[in-house]
């Protein structure tokens, strides 16, 4: 499978299959345009028909002079070869063993406080509640679910674990007693835990900072940029902004966090559909590691992103592209999350194929201690898992998740992004089409284009760090 496109004066050829990228002269892209359109995925490498030669040769006749013609179909004979071109697709007959696979959980989002200090107008958690009540999560039901991660674990050693919310940072004694519980169970178990917190800064402090610094693997900072637009989103209770008392907090933390995993949060709606903006202001404030992403939210709020939206939100990602690239260059970079691709090597097949993991590898636990899929899926009864006390036990459930993967989904499996985005998020897909197994088609359209500008900022790199 073949995706082309020009994008910021270069001409990309991605072969979908092999993952092999290419930056194309005019005649090589031109070429396999057309030949595209007549070859599908080859069984294995082959000598091009000939009936396919010639149509290169007629169709840009005229267009290039023939000894050049017949020099780029040798190139991409060797291509072809090589399968760096039409290769075959060697993941799909994988699938059919994920359900059989024994499932070990690796991550687990700890909902330490269902409860928050602001009032963000998106908020899935309505403020933090979950459709449920507001909770905080005690000491013995975290730690039950620390062992219930160990025991689930099998071999793997590196463990991952989210403290998460409404706020985590309204129930700060806990989570500094679950890392401690955690430093504890490394030693007597040979694991090692990845500690991750989620918070909007309104609780950060000295004591908290310090903390994090030395024991969390990374730290996520909820921002939305710019302050009218930050206060817009994510006010008080009182309706008051948020923005003047956080930011200079976050600029504290960075500042001691220096090399060390983090990265701004944020969230983009169809009131700041000029999110780029956003973005460099985030960098000007010195936030170097960001993610803006697309508010996900019902067709009758007024802050939804809606289809005729796509237009300036798919531009917008191709200025921060240029932004992005101009400001490496001049030794200001920044990274953005979704421009960050591994064009070498990447994720593992199973993640590839997959996702995240939600519901078999990563799971949500409650301040109570039910299992759920996701953060997104808790309260949602239907998608309770179990509960630390009995793990999982709602098989059905789970094993539907273990099948949620691009050849289970339709729209993903003639999609050039399926090997990127995995399928996108099931929870999504869920909340707006009622099944994990579909696509969020306005999602479905930011994803591409952001991994096309992902691509073209590596070329764009690669070719800066040649001159």
């Amino acid at each position: 499978m073949i995706h082309q496109y020009k994008n910021n004066g270069y001409s990309i050829i991605l072969d979908v299959n092999s993952g092999s990228v290419h930056v194309a002269d005019p005649i090589l892209y031109d070429a396999v345009e057309i030949l595209s359109g007549r070859l599908s995925d080859m069984e294995e490498p082959a000598e091009l028909p000939e009936a396919d030669r010639q149509a290169v040769l007629t169709g840009l006749a005229g267009r290039y002079p023939k000894e050049e013609l017949l020099e780029t179909l040798e190139e991409i004979q060797a291509l072809i070869d090589q399968e760096q071109l039409f290769a075959k697709d060697i993941y799909q007959d994988m699938v059919v063993d994920f359900k059989a696979r024994r499932t070990v959980i690796k991550a687990l989002c700890l909902h330490v406080a269902h409860d928050c200090n602001l009032a963000c107008r998106y908020c899935f958690a309505e403020e933090g509640e979950y459709h449920g009540r507001r909770a905080l999560m005690s000491f013995e039901v975290g730690k039950k679910a620390l062992d219930l991660l160990i025991a689930s674990s099998g071999g793997r050693r590196n463990l991952e674990v989210d403290f998460f919310g409404g706020e985590p940072l309204m129930n700060w004694k806990v989570v500094k007693e679950l890392v401690a519980y955690g430093r504890e169970q490394e030693v007597l178990h040979d694991k090692k835990f990845r500690f991750t917190l989620t918070t909007n800064g309104v609780l950060l402090d000295e004591e908290v900072m310090d903390f994090c610094d030395r024991e969390m693997s990374n730290v996520v900072l909820s921002l939305d940029g710019r302050k009218a637009v930050n206060d817009r989103m994510r006010p008080f209770r009182s309706g008051k902004g948020s923005y003047d008392l956080i930011v200079p907090k976050f600029q504290e933390f960075v500042k001691r966090r220096g090399d060390k995993d983090h990265y701004i949060r944020g969230t983009f709606t169809h009131h700041n559909l000029d999110f780029a903006q956003d973005a460099i202001h985030f960098a000007d404030l010195g936030f170097k590691q960001m993610s803006i992403e697309p508010v996900v939210a019902p067709p009758e709020e007024d802050f939804c992103i809606k289809e005729e939206d796509l237009p300036q939100i798919l531009e917008q990602y191709d200025l921060l592209a240029k932004e992005y690239i101009k400001r490496k260059k001049e030794g200001k970079g920044f990274n953005f999350f979704h421009f960050m691709i591994d064009l070498q090597g990447g994720p593992c097949v199973a993640k590839r194929l997959s996702g995240c993991g939600s519901g078999t590898e990563y799971l949500a636990v409650t301040p109570w201690g039910d299992l759920y899929p996701c953060h997104q899926f808790v309260g949602q009864e239907g998608f309770l898992l179990g509960n630390v006390d009995t793990g999982v036990t709602n098989l059905p459930v789970r094993d539907t998740f273990k099948l949620c993967n691009v050849y289970a989904k339709e729209k993903c499996r003639d999609c050039f992004a399926r090997f990127y985005c995995s399928g996108g998020c099931a929870a999504n897909a869920y909340n707006l089409h009622g099944s994990i197994t579909e696509a969020y088609d306005i999602g479905c359209a930011m994803q591409k284009k952001r991994i096309e500008c992902a691509i073209m900022i590596c070329a764009a790199l690669a070719e800066d760090q040649e001159k």
